[in-house]
């Protein structure tokens, strides 16, 4: 859905990203995994109830700028 997120609205609420979750795991026969941005609780959300489990979290480290 490009276009700068014009479509989003019409496809947020309507299962749209649980019925590609729960497509994914139909298609795949090896262990599949999903990487979800940590703010982005919709899409949580959507993988939770198409039967993906958490396993852990990731945290990006940058090195700080040298003083």
């Amino acid at each position: 859905m490009g276009g700068g997120g014009r479509g989003r609205a019409r496809a947020q609420g309507r299962g749209a990203g649980r019925r590609l979750a729960l497509a994914a795991r139909r298609l795949c026969d090896a262990p599949l995994w999903a990487q979800i941005a940590p703010g982005n609780a919709a899409s949580l959300r959507a993988f939770l109830a198409a039967g993906f489990a958490p396993m852990g979290a990731e945290a990006l480290l940058v090195a700080a700028e040298s003083r």
